[in-house]
């Protein structure tokens, strides 16, 4: 299980085909990607994402601990993005492999949307208006109810 909180860039193919080399007796192996979208209405100059280091990782962590133990995980990666992203940009990657297909998207989906609503980040928009905090919306707490 590997959670990598960091500001560099990386390439999801690589991480993917690395994660799967070490995956050793599983049925199956479900990833996502996220990207930068550019939703808010006025053109996205940039995200700028914050954390407290360590403390972001154990708590992503924790939601790798509950999914493993819910959903039998033969392996985890994590791999989520801070600083300043642009639209396009890849901000984050969950990949769960366990020995049933079922499994392993319901994990990764019970990760993304725990990622998405509960991991400590900040997010700031940067538009030409100004910057703006994102803040949680309605539907995304709503998808943590399905857990």
């Amino acid at each position: 299980m590997v959670v990598r909180v960091q500001s560099a860039p990386f390439d999801p193919a690589g991480a993917i085909g690395g994660f799967a080399t070490g995956c050793k007796r599983v049925g199956a192996i479900v990833t996502f990607t996220g990207i930068v979208r550019d939703l808010s209405g006025s053109p996205l100059k940039k995200m700028r994402i914050e954390h407290y280091p360590g403390m972001t990782e154990k708590a992503i962590m924790a939601m790798v601990d509950t999914a493993t133990q819910r959903w039998s995980l033969r392996d985890c990666l994590v791999i989520h993005r801070y600083g300043d992203l642009e639209p396009g940009d890849t901000i984050m990657m969950v990949a769960t492999a366990t020995a049933h297909r079922s499994d392993a998207f319901a994990a990764a989906e019970y990760l993304m949307d725990y990622l998405k609503s509960r991991a400590p980040f900040w997010k700031k928009e940067i538009t030409d208006q100004g910057a703006r905090w994102v803040t949680a919306k309605d539907d995304d707490e709503a998808a943590l109810g399905r857990w």
